[in-house]
Parts: structure tokens; C-alpha cells; sequence
């Protein structure tokens, strides 16, 4: 999808008082695992646990998904949103708002 495929923000529509639109943000956090292979050559064992524990390796060998766990989801606010936004995504904080409100996914309940 580009950019000129999303949904754009309107922002007349949304009052955080009363919601002209029936719509929730709803903000969701999960865990996400990887199963995680490395190959290393090395004098013993234990200096290959050590050199990935100690975050010291430039490549992994192969990886696997293994699924996320929600750990939470609670409805927010426009404003929590923008917060939460600059908050997490502090590099993007020349973006507008409407620019940021591009990137809620929004499910298309039509399909």
C-alpha cells in the first residue's frame, strides 16, 4: 500500500468530547518471540553463549517467527494517540498530525 492508498485524517471529524464517528481507537501492545540461530567459531562453548548474550554478534544464522502475545488493548483518545506518537516515534516529530493519523490501520469491515 502507498501513501496515497490511505485513508486520510479529517480532522473535523473527531471531537474527543463527542465522537461524531462511531469508530474506537483502540491501542494494542504485544510480545513479539523469535527463535533466533547463530553460528560461531570459537575456542569453547560457553564463549558462544557469552558473545550472544553479550549482544556481540554482527549476523544471525536464520531466524523463525514464533507469534505474538497481546499483552494489552484499551480504547484511547485522538490526543493519547498523537502523545503516545511523539512519544515512541520521536524522529518523526516534524510529521503533522495528519500525517501520523495515516498510519492507524483501519479495518475494512466491507470486505
Amino acid at each position: 500500500m502507498n501513501d496515497n492508498d490511505r485513508p486520510m485524517y479529517l480532522p473535523l471529524t473527531w471531537n474527543d468530547e463527542e465522537p461524531a464517528m462511531t469508530k474506537k481507537l483502540v491501542m494494542v501492545e504485544a510480545i513479539t518471540m523469535y527463535r533466533m540461530r547463530y553460528v560461531i567459531e570459537c575456542d569453547e562453548v560457553s564463549h558462544a553463549a557469552d558473545t550472544v548474550a553479550m549482544n556481540e554478534m554482527q549476523e544471525e544464522f536464520s531466524q523463525l517467527h514464533l507469534g505474538e502475545t497481546i499483552t494489552s488493548s484499551r480504547e484511547i483518545s485522538q490526543a493519547e494517540y498523537l502523545q503516545l506518537f511523539n512519544q515512541d516515534n520521536d524522529y518523526l516529530s516534524s510529521w503533522t498530525d495528519e500525517e501520523k493519523m495515516r498510519l492507524i490501520h483501519r479495518i475494512d469491515y466491507a470486505k
